[in-house]
């Protein structure tokens, strides 16, 4: 009968023993998820105000364009546009220049129809998306314009440069560029079936001087899997410091249990 206080006195001991040891690698866990979060997150919000910098950046290489060639537009085509097809040579960013008067195109770099080129001077809209040019079906095409300039001019280029721009975040972040409705991200754009997954940490934040939006976030299941990359590093560290409280406590617990029935 004596043996059965001290039975249950063992296994008290080890069940304290257990709780001691786990407490470390629980509270590490909590604490290694706690900072996973904040660290995505904060490198998303800092991220799309990043990529708004570049963007704008990009797009303002144009915008310079257009105030050079602001004095040629209302002039007769034959006179200026050797002129225009020069500075579309001397600028590895653009497409091609288009001079606008009473909101019609009537001289262009590029072989799209005026008709096409008229719809954007007439949208009144600083900044486009566009994947329908004639001449570059495939394309996504951004296009610039100061629209309270008339006679005025308006500049495009394709988007790759803005693909580069976004797809140099290799932070495992998904940026989006979105125009309107029309988007353009490193890998697609807005003719895929499906928008990229961006539900992990998602972040907005939008252009002041040209109107478009970058969306960021993580795709599904990407803080998991850097949760399970973590704790691979983690977890044996978490592990020895368990054994050794574990250990400590034991040998603690033995040691008081011996004095006391002495």
């Amino acid at each position: 009968m004596a043996e059965v206080p001290t039975l249950g006195t063992n296994w008290r001991n080890l069940l304290l023993t257990l709780a001691i040891g786990l407490t470390p690698v629980l509270s590490g866990l909590m604490m290694m998820d706690y900072q996973l979060g904040r660290k995505l997150e904060e490198n998303a919000k800092v991220s799309v105000q990043e990529a708004v910098f570049s963007i704008d950046q990009a797009i303002g290489r144009m915008e310079a364009d257009l105030e050079m060639i602001q004095p040629l537009a209302g002039q007769p085509c034959v006179e200026v546009f050797d002129a225009l097809e020069q500075r579309v040579a001397n600028s590895p960013h653009l497409r091609s220049l288009v001079l606008t008067r009473d909101r019609q195109a009537y001289c262009t770099t590029d072989m799209d129809p005026l008709a096409y080129n008229s719809a954007f001077s007439q949208s009144a809209r600083q900044t486009e998306l566009a994947f329908d040019a004639p001449s570059s079906p495939n394309a996504a095409i951004i296009k610039i314009q100061r629209p309270q300039n008339d006679p005025g001019v308006i500049a495009t280029a394709y988007g790759r440069p803005l693909r580069d721009e976004l797809r140099a975040f290799q932070d495992g972040l998904t940026l989006l560029l979105e125009f309107n409705d029309l988007y353009i991200w490193s890998e697609g754009d807005s003719r895929d079936a499906q928008r990229p997954s961006q539900v992990e940490f998602t972040e907005r934040a939008a252009s002041g001087k040209y109107g478009y939006v970058v969306i960021g976030g993580y795709a599904k299941g990407y803080t998991a899997k850097e949760f399970r990359l973590s704790l691979h590093q983690v977890l044996p560290s978490l592990v020895l410091v368990a054994v050794v409280s574990m250990v400590i406590m034991f040998l603690g617990l033995t040691v008081s249990g011996r004095r006391k029935r002495g």
